[in-house]
C-alpha cells in the first residue's frame, strides 16, 4: 500500500542559523558586542517555509543532501520535530552542511546574514524521491541551487504538480533566472527579484514582466510595506499586519509556507495573502526564523482582533 502522501514537497535552501543578537549593528574595521546567541533554529528559504506550513497543519517534506556532519544531524533533527518528512533526505559522507550567522539589530528589528553555502553534490531523483514528489500538491523551490531546482520543476511539471518559487537567490545568467520563473506556478519574489529578472524599472513594468512569463500568481513582498501583487492587469498593494518587530529573520520564507497553506484550502488570493502576512508578522515578534511561528488558531484570532 501506497503512503499518504505529503501535501508540499520542498527543494531548496536548508541550513542551521546561528542567531546573534548585536547591541548595534557596526561599521566596517569596527566591532560591537553579542548580547544573546540562539543556535537551536533551523533555517534556508524553503525549509523554513515547510516549518511554518508545517506548524499550520499541513503535511510537509524536504527533498534534500545534507552533510553527515553535527550541522546535518541538527537540521535533520528539527525537521523531525517539526513533522516535516525526511524520507526524500540523503546524508552525505564527510559533506559539510549550509550554515549561516544573523546578526540581529534589536533597536531597529533588522538582520544581516552571514551565510556559507555547501558544496554537497546535486540530487539524484532515484524513485524514491521522484515518488514523493509525485503524490504531492505543491512543489515549493527556490533557486539556491539552480539544477536541483531545475530538475525537481521539470519533474514536477511532467507529473502535473503545482510548482511554487520563491524569488530570492539570482543566479548571475539571468537566463536561468528567467527560465526558473517561468515555470512557476506560483510566484512571489523579494523587492529586488522582479527588477533584476525583469531589466524593468518600475515596479509595476517589472511584475507585468514577470506575470507574461506564465504564473497564475505573482506577489513582491516589501518588509514593512506589505507586498504587491499582479491582479487583473494592474499592481495591487496589500499593507502589512503592524506588530513590534523584534527580528525580521525569515519573515519572507513564513509568507510563502502560510500562503501555500491558505492556496491548498482555495481561498481567494486576496485572503491567501491576509493570512500569509499575519502568520509573517507574529514570527517577527520573537528572535529567529522559526521561533515565533504560530498555530492556525493563534493567526487566526490575532486576525480577528487585530487585521487592519
Amino acid at each position: 500500500m501506497e503512503k499518504d502522501y505529503v501535501r508540499i514537497v520542498g527543494v531548496g535552501h536548508c541550513c542551521q542559523d546561528s542567531i546573534c543578537t548585536v547591541e548595534e549593528y557596526p561599521a566596517e574595521d569596527s566591532s560591537t558586542h553579542i548580547t544573546a546567541i540562539d543556535d537551536s533554529q533551523g533555517g534556508g528559504a524553503v525549509a523554513t517555509a515547510l516549518a511554518a506550513a508545517s506548524r499550520l497543519g499541513v503535511s510537509t517534506g524536504m527533498i534534500a543532501n545534507l552533510g553527515d556532519d553535527a550541522i546535518g544531524d541538527q537540521i535533520f533533527e528539527e525537521f523531525t520535530r517539526l513533522g516535516i518528512s525526511t524520507e526524500g533526505i540523503a546524508r552525505i559522507a564527510g559533506g559539510r552542511s549550509s550554515s549561516s550567522i544573523v546578526m540581529v539589530d534589536p533597536k531597529k528589528g533588522t538582520r544581516t546574514k552571514f551565510p556559507y553555502k555547501d558544496g554537497l553534490p546535486a540530487i539524484v531523483f532515484d524513485e524514491g524521491r521522484r515518488a514523493l514528489l509525485r503524490r504531492a500538491r505543491v512543489l515549493h523551490l527556490d533557486g539556491t541551487n539552480y539544477e536541483n531546482a531545475w530538475q525537481a520543476a521539470c519533474l514536477a511539471r511532467e507529473y502535473g504538480v503545482t510548482i511554487s518559487l520563491d524569488g530570492c537567490s539570482m543566479q548571475k545568467d539571468n537566463e536561468k533566472n528567467r527560465r526558473l520563473a517561468a515555470m512557476a506556478d506560483l510566484l512571489i519574489m523579494n523587492a529586488k527579484y522582479p527588477y533584476r529578472v525583469s531589466g524593468q524599472e518600475t515596479l509595476a513594468d517589472a511584475m507585468e514582466y514577470m506575470a507574461s512569463l506564465g504564473a497564475k500568481v505573482v506577489i513582491s513582498t516589501a518588509g514593512k510595506d506589505g507586498c504587491y501583487a499582479w491582479e487583473n492587469n494592474a499592481l495591487k498593494h496589500y499593507p502589512a499586519c503592524p506588530v513590534e518587530v523584534k527580528d525580521t529573520t525569515g519573515a519572507g520564507d513564513v509568507f510563502h509556507g502560510a500562503f501555500l497553506t491558505a492556496y491548498l484550502e482555495e481561498r481567494p488570493l486576496g485572503e491567501c495573502i491576509r493570512f500569509a502576512s499575519a502568520v509573517s508578522a507574529l514570527k517577527c515578534r520573537q528572535f529567529g526564523g522559526r521561533a515565533g511561528i504560530p498555530t492556525r488558531k493563534e493567526a487566526e484570532a490575532f486576525m480577528r482582533e487585530t487585521w487592519v
